[in-house]
């Protein structure tokens, strides 16, 4: 029998990667348009918008890490060891993003500020398609063999199904993000960004269809959880209304119902890649019974126990700490003397 701490843990990682989904994946967003803004004074705009909150909102993908690493330890080794180089350039694209938020206004020389724009607008790209591309890699599956542990080669893991989800998540993150952004600017800044809403929305309109139907014909399995429980049906209606919401609050100027809705949507996407994997967390594509699944890949059942009890302890203050900020730092932005 198998314990429910196993399908507890399961949820509680699936909570910890949307809430950075969900975050950073605005200020992921920010990034991907910050050379469509023009002059100075428009980009300090933008770096401001998340200059306050970025760092907090990758708390989240911390405690992720550190949460697999302690409840699904061979998942955690596997994972690393096949997708390794894609997460050091991921690694190394969010300390791009860190060193260019603080650098670039430490000068007012052009081409410094310029030289961290375009460091700033690579990383977040860079960011976005390389978790998309580890996402689409989860769909169709990880050479995994008999010993379940990762046998592929790095351009295995670029497949076109993998980095179409990559190409989805930076268009995504960029909807996302012009919400937000439309949400912290004012003025002629904030009616060229509405504009933006509209285009970045269509973009990720055509990839999320695109996307949905290539995934149905490739990787029938995605849904098979979908007929054994369909109640879970539920989630793919809440992420269509979600979707159709964003211009329909944005035609009634309700942008933050739009911003709401958005995150919606990206919730219910991260909750429709737990429904297609589960029981797996790792499916292997050489042979099903090398998958690392909720129960062969746990830890103790003492293990998850202790740490579901710090987890308990935990979560409330990394949320409090995240609704503390995001209030103390509400409004739009206003460039001062300190601001980036």
């Amino acid at each position: 029998m198998h314990s429910p701490l196993n399908f507890i843990w399961f949820m509680l990682l699936g909570v910890l990667l949307t809430g950075y989904g969900v975050l950073d994946g605005f200020d992921l967003g920010v990034g991907i348009l910050h050379l469509f803004a023009r002059g100075d004074d428009e980009r300090r705009v933008f770096l401001n918008s998340i200059g306050p909150i970025w760092d907090g909102n990758e708390v989240w993908l911390v405690t992720f890490a550190g949460a697999l690493f302690a409840s699904f330890p061979t998942v955690y080794a596997a994972a690393y060891s096949g997708f390794y180089l894609l997460f050091m350039v991921a690694l190394f694209g969010l300390i791009f993003r860190a060193v260019s938020i603080e650098f670039r206004s430490k000068q007012t020389h052009q081409i410094w500020r310029t030289f961290w724009d375009v460091c700033f607008f690579l990383s977040s790209v860079t960011v976005t398609f390389l978790f998309g591309v580890v996402v689409g890699n989860l769909f169709l599956g990880v050479p995994l063999d008999s010993n379940q542990e990762f046998v592929g080669k790095l351009s295995l893991l670029f497949r076109p199904y993998a980095v179409l989800v990559g190409l989805f998540a930076i268009a995504a993150a960029a909807m996302h993000g012009s919400i937000f952004l439309y949400l912290k600017t004012e003025g002629a800044l904030q009616e060229k960004i509405h504009k933006w809403i509209w285009t970045s929305f269509g973009i990720f309109l055509v990839f999320y269809m695109f996307t949905t139907v290539v995934t149905l014909v490739t990787i029938p399995r995605a849904v098979a959880n979908l007929e054994h429980w369909p109640f879970l049906w539920s989630i793919v209606v809440l992420n269509i209304l979600a979707i159709a919401n964003i211009p329909r609050a944005l035609h009634l100027n309700r942008p933050g119902y739009a911003f709401l809705s958005s995150v919606a949507t990206l919730s219910a996407l991260a909750a429709l890649l737990g429904v297609a994997l589960f029981p797996n967390m790792l499916y292997s594509n050489l042979d099903p019974a090398n998958s690392l699944t909720i129960y062969n890949a746990a830890s103790s059942e003492k293990t998850l126990g202790i740490m579901f009890v710090i987890a308990l302890l935990g979560m409330p203050f990394v949320i409090s700490y995240t609704a503390v900020v995001y209030w103390v730092f509400r409004g739009k932005v206003q460039l001062g003397k300190f601001s980036y």
